[in-house]
């Protein structure tokens, strides 16, 4: 009778046990929270000012994060979570008229946005009104994915290109009214706060080109992005004692839109190579938007690379980043920078440009040559 008792008692108490497993959800880790890097070539091409803030971040104890975008990382020589949104040569003003937003946020899912954008707008000598309209369509498309999405603005660094006198002081004037144009658009749900990149930036020395950071450049972009972000996470992923092991990026979703070449070049003696690939990211009549891709596909670093590409329907570069490009005929001969030549095996960068296209836009000929 004890025995039965016993025997009982015990299926009764494993009974028990299986509903409250069932009753109860199994506890997991926290939802990373997603930032969003949303720029032009400053944030991606290659936009290693990213890779500083992420081992920042990381390094300050801030584990639970993800950065999204559907671009890949680009070669910065460390290891870092590098899917971004940072579109070389894309106009705000563009995202808006090709209504490509929407898109980037329904595959990414962004909890924070961090924003610098407004650079080639300015250079297509746009107006700060224009622009800032731009930017309130995409914030409201970011409240549309997010109710409570939140969202840091730059005042954009300066830029003094050798082709726009003018592009220094039309800087000065847009960054002057974002703060205006952010309060308006702030709410306590989804606040919009603006960065200031502008002041402590000099374009002489801390850029390549009077556009782009070079490494002392990148350091102050990441180090005026850490203050407001860090405030955003410190709620709700607040630092951990512990450096967290080595980030696990997203998968990433380039965008695919034709005419689009591959070629790699086969190893030389000595196993150095490259591979290249073109591809038009945008097109409009009489004009297109193109990106080429440039990989190690050779066993040894490589310290500098040459892509040439062969055009057959009299297309004619304006506009290049990332890239010292010449033009002679149909054959244009894209150089790497002093910032983007070496390359480890597997490691990648990029450049792009625009150009002006009459009958057709045919992609070209692309062979890569290691330096």
């Amino acid at each position: 009778m004890v025995k039965r008792i016993i025997g009982a008692a015990v299926t009764a108490a494993a009974l028990l046990l299986t509903v409250l497993a069932i009753a109860q959800p199994a506890c997991s880790a926290a939802t990373p929270i997603r930032i969003m890097p949303l720029g032009d070539s400053i944030t991606g091409s290659p936009g290693c000012w990213r890779a500083l803030l992420w081992n920042r971040l990381t390094s300050a104890g801030y584990t639970n994060i993800d950065f999204v975008g559907t671009l890949p990382p680009q070669g910065c020589g460390v290891s870092y979570d590098g899917d971004n949104e940072g579109h070389g040569g894309i106009l705000a003003t563009g995202i808006v008229s090709q209504n490509l937003l929407p898109g980037w946020l329904s595959a990414t899912h962004p909890d924070i946005v961090l924003m610098h954008l407004g650079t080639n707008d300015v250079w297509s000598n746009l107006s700060p009104a224009t622009i800032l309209s731009a930017f309130g369509t995409l914030v409201d498309q970011m409240r549309a994915s997010n109710p409570n999405i939140k969202v840091l603005v730059a005042q954009i660094i300066p830029m003094n290109p050798s082709n726009c006198a003018e592009c220094a002081a039309r800087v000065v004037a847009l960054d002057s009214q974002i703060p205006a144009w952010a309060s308006a658009k702030s709410t306590a749900a989804s606040p919009v706060t603006v960065v200031d990149q502008w002041t402590g930036f000099d374009d002489s020395t801390d850029t390549v080109d009077g556009v782009h950071p070079n490494d002392s450049g990148n350091q102050k972009v990441s180090d005026r992005w850490y203050p407001p972000l860090a405030a955003l996470l410190s709620p709700s992923s607040s630092p951990s004692p512990s450096r967290p092991a080595s980030p696990s990026p997203s998968p990433s979703r380039s965008p695919s839109s034709p005419p689009r070449t591959d070629s790699p070049t086969p190893p030389p003696t000595g196993g150095s190579a490259c591979a290249a690939t073109y591809a038009v990211a945008s097109q409009w009549p009489g004009g297109f938007q193109a990106g080429v891709t440039i990989r190690n596909s050779g066993a040894v670093p490589m310290s500098g690379w040459r892509v040439s590409l062969g055009f057959t329907a009299g297309q004619a570069v304006t506009q290049a980043w990332n890239a010292v490009a010449t033009q002679a005929g149909g054959t244009l001969t894209l150089t790497n920078l002093s910032y983007n030549g070496s390359l480890a095996p597997g490691a990648s960068t990029s450049a792009g440009f625009l150009a002006n296209w009459t009958s057709g836009n045919p992609a070209p000929s692309i062979t890569c040559t290691p330096g």
